[in-house]
């Protein structure tokens, strides 16, 4: 399955092709991913954080990010927001100085762990975009190993036992299955990322890692740091209620992870490694 990979004049969005099933068959057809890359953010001249993020607006991200670290009060406290010129990071527009007044004080040492203690992703506060890159090896991608009957079930569990959503609304939830489709955990939390970690450390816990024959389930979208975080607990399969970012197809492309996106009802858009998925007929 080829990917046309190109960016559009809408630097927020990325075409690409994937495998859409919809009651019964599947075709190969074109489709959006909503653009996600990392964004440096440095103060007088150190690195501080990387969030992952849709390109645009990144010099208010990157001020309203300070102001909610106590950093700075005002615009006054702000001399330049600019774009880094050097590194190959800086081609793509994905660092970003923010030049301080010498009257403003700041202890980057403790600005840094801070953030790293509060994240919800694992990855801002990371000293470099050099070091958001893959830490694992890759997985070796192993043909069906999980039938389609089986994916479409997956929404129908998790909402069945998402008791707080059910209460709230408000929660994202994680939910990890084996090749059965039978439900090993379920967490909920705020953050996405959160829901992901709770599911994985249970699974350390239990002793149930490596998770290659397993599949993830979000009840939002796929973002990079999904997939990374899958990645370390070697994770085969990664499915997702919404959209994946243009980031996670790459990274889940790159790594031998099957992506499966809009899993709702009886549809769903395989974005990679198709071969996990038995009775998957195109």
């Amino acid at each position: 399955m080829s990917s046309t990979n190109q960016r559009d004049v809408d630097p927020r969005a990325t075409a690409t092709d994937v495998l859409r099933w919809n009651a019964g068959s599947a075709t190969e057809a074109p489709d959006w991913v909503a653009c996600e890359e990392p964004l440096e953010i440095r103060v007088r001249g150190e690195s501080v954080a990387i969030t992952m993020r849709t390109p645009g607006h990144d010099e208010e991200l990157a001020l309203g990010f300070l102001l909610s670290e106590g950093v700075i009060t005002g615009a006054g406290d702000v001399l330049e927001v600019a774009h880094c010129q050097q590194g190959e990071a800086a081609l793509h527009g994905n660092v970003l100085n923010v030049f301080l007044s010498p009257q403003v004080e700041v202890d980057l040492t403790k600005l840094k762990r801070n953030v790293y203690a509060s994240s919800s992703c694992g990855l801002c506060g990371k000293a470099s975009i050099e070091s958001v890159q893959c830490l694992f090896e890759p997985l070796t991608v192993r043909e069906q190993l999980i039938s389609v009957e089986t994916v479409l079930s997956m929404p129908g569990q998790m909402r069945e036992v998402q008791q707080t959503f059910e209460k709230t609304g408000g929660l994202h939830a994680a939910g990890l299955f084996d090749a059965t489709g039978k439900l090993l955990a379920l967490r909920e939390d705020v953050g996405r990322h959160n829901a992901v970690d709770k599911v994985l450390g249970h699974a350390l816990a239990s002793g149930r890692l490596p998770l290659e024959e397993c599949a993830l389930m979000v009840s939002g979208r796929a973002s990079f740091e999904i997939l990374q975080k899958a990645l370390a607990g070697r994770v085969g399969m990664i499915c997702a209620v919404s959209a994946p970012s243009s980031l996670a197809v790459e990274f889940a492309r790159e790594n031998g992870q099957t992506l499966v996106g809009f899993l709702r009802g009886d549809t769903f858009n395989v974005y990679s490694h198709p071969q996990r998925l038995a009775g998957l007929n195109s």
